[in-house]
């Protein structure tokens, strides 16, 4: 059986003076940087999910095949930048990228620069004291110290939280610049963490307006039951928040009277962080 002449690829004149072995070399490299890409951007994604994400929901998300997602899970995870949870079959951040935004943190001056003053708030408190950022439609902290007390606060370095249903979050938001504000007061989705989380628009806008009136952010019970929290903004140069100071506290051990009384020593360290940190 004779072959068909027109089923041959066609060979460009280029390829045959430069040799097949450039733009193959080329191709695979441009192949791996564009599996880097999706990797770092299912990172980007598993970060917007504090509880996690199937493999199938970040397939969707990311717009990706799923046979495609599920392989570069499974680096990740391999290298420690995921982690896996068995039970309900979700993947988190892993350890690797906490390591890496602890490293961007001492680098920015926010941990060695700050854990001094968090100290002093928790020993005139003796409750834990939070230091947060906002992350896109997050907030991160980026530093805390634990009160003396046995019950202790579980926002620890590294963790991605709502901004809505959080002291730190509301005051990220209130102080923002009025850009910032006015797009994340009407466009933040308002999912309940809690029988009592805010997920009414007008109330999450009376809410907001009264924080930035009265200089300080409460929490009570919206986020996790049991829980309280007071929260003041941490001040750069142009009068904008870029970061927030908390205390918090179970619900047994201090009334929110007692803990609105805590908001002149946060605003006392808060202005003294805006000194002393890296205005971002």
């Amino acid at each position: 059986m004779s072959v068909n002449q027109d089923t041959e690829p066609a060979i460009d004149p280029g390829d045959a003076v430069a040799g097949p072995e450039k733009p193959t070399r080329q191709a695979r490299e441009e192949s791996r940087t564009d599996m880097v890409g999706k990797a770092l951007g299912l990172l980007v994604l598993l970060g917007d999910e504090p509880r996690g994400a199937s493999a199938a929901g970040l397939s969707r998300r990311a717009d990706l095949p799923f046979s495609t997602t599920y392989r570069l899970l499974g680096s990740l995870t391999r290298d420690g930048f995921v982690d896996y949870e068995p039970d309900g079959r979700r993947y988190h951040l892993g350890l690797r990228v906490f390591q890496l935004g602890q490293r961007v943190s001492n680098h920015h001056g926010f941990a060695g620069t700050a854990l001094p003053i968090l100290r002093r708030v928790t020993e005139e408190s003796g409750e834990a004291t939070i230091l947060s950022v906002r992350d896109g439609v997050h907030h991160l902290t980026v530093n805390k110290v634990d009160g003396p007390q046995t019950f202790r606060v579980t926002s620890d370095p590294g963790h991605l939280g709502a901004l809505h249903t959080t002291s730190v979050g509301k005051a990220l938001i209130a102080f923002a610049d009025d850009t910032t504000r006015r797009q994340l007061v009407e466009e933040l989705e308002l999912e309940p963490l809690t029988e009592l989380s805010i997920t009414d628009r007008d109330a999450f806008r009376a809410e907001i307006e009264l924080v930035r009136q009265r200089g300080y952010a409460t929490m009570d019970e919206e986020n996790e039951l049991g829980m309280r929290a007071v929260a003041v903004p941490v001040f750069n140069a142009q009068g904008h928040a870029f970061a927030s100071l908390a205390t918090a506290v179970p619900v047994f051990r201090m009334s929110m009277e007692a803990l609105v009384a805590l908001v002149p020593l946060l605003q006392a360290a808060a202005s003294e962080l805006s000194a002393r940190l890296p205005q971002q």
